[in-house]
């Protein structure tokens, strides 16, 4: 049994679908425009792999043995694979032009969209994108009602009602000014940061709920002082001393050479996050915009 890779190949997992199928190996000879003996001798060396047999042949056709039918389960699902690369690859290669919309969370346009969406850019540079800024909640709204092609976000609650695909992780970091009793350390637990006053993102983002969340996991309530609408103003906000904030940790990296803060690492396992691509089907989507998910679908 070992090597099957190696041995079986894809012509004949084929045709003995076909003679499963019309439980007549002539009949399924004559489906697939080839000689029965041709079929005949393919399903013989399925079984000379296997070495047990897969068909039983009778007067009036062939009944598929018990090994047979596992042998069936599982062509059909590897047939099935290979058609289903076959058509993404069809709508790859055809769906070089048009217009994508895409709406997309703040941390996955200040972390990792820029990039990804100029490396598609120079891949089908006749594809137009238009990306638009919402929290995580809208984001899905916007799926839901159809008014998107496809949306990135958090992995939240909902979000399992479309169709998903990964796209990145990114982790959380705590930033401090530069004179916090925290300043000089390399990592920090949440819970001990639930004293300090917060500065963070709008009530409805996704990390601001998160951190609400956890503050009353931990049985304590979020002192947030100022809410700003964007990431940068938050960095800004903790610049000038007003208090701390958790941010994406590649964000936090961009302002530690240039402000007077530090950024410390999340022990905490929740501070890894999952950013998904969401859309209704698969079926749904246009050819560019299947290129555009299977593109960033593609990334580490």
């Amino acid at each position: 049994m070992e090597n099957l890779l190696r041995k079986l190949d894809l012509t004949s997992l084929r045709l003995f679908v076909a003679v499963c199928q019309e439980r007549n190996i002539a009949r399924a000879a004559e489906r697939e425009f080839i000689a029965s003996s041709a079929v005949s001798r393919r399903i013989a060396e399925i079984e000379a792999v296997i070495g047990l047999p897969v068909i039983q042949r009778q007067s009036r056709g062939i009944a598929v043995t018990s090994v047979g039918e596992t042998v069936l389960h599982y062509a059909l699902a590897i047939i099935g694979n290979i058609e289903q690369m076959s058509a993404a690859l069809s709508r790859l290669s055809s769906g070089a032009k048009g217009r994508v919309r895409v709406v997309a969370n703040l941390s996955s346009i200040v972390q990792f969209l820029p990039e990804d969406v100029a490396a598609f850019g120079r891949a089908c540079p006749e594809v137009s994108i238009e990306l638009e800024e919402e929290n995580s909640a809208e984001v899905l709204r916007i799926i839901g009602e159809h008014g998107a092609d496809f949306g990135i976000c958090n992995a939240v609650a909902g979000s399992e009602s479309f169709e998903q695909v990964p796209y990145r992780q990114d982790r959380l970091a705590v930033l401090v000014p530069g004179s916090h009793r925290l300043a000089n350390a390399a990592r920090a637990a949440f819970s001990d940061l639930l004293g300090d006053s917060f500065v963070g993102l709008r009530s409805e983002s996704a990390l601001t709920q998160l951190l609400v969340q956890q503050a009353g996991s931990a049985g304590r309530q979020l002192d947030v002082k100022i809410r700003v609408s964007s990431l940068d103003a938050l960095c800004r906000m903790v610049h000038a001393g007003l208090g701390i904030a958790v941010v994406p940790e590649q964000v936090g990296l961009l302002y530690i050479n240039t402000l007077d803060v530090r950024l410390l690492s999340l022990s905490d396992a929740w501070a890894v996050r999952r950013l998904i691509m969401i859309f209704q089907s698969r079926e749904q989507l246009s050819a560019s915009a299947a290129a555009l998910v299977a593109f960033l679908g593609g990334k580490p």
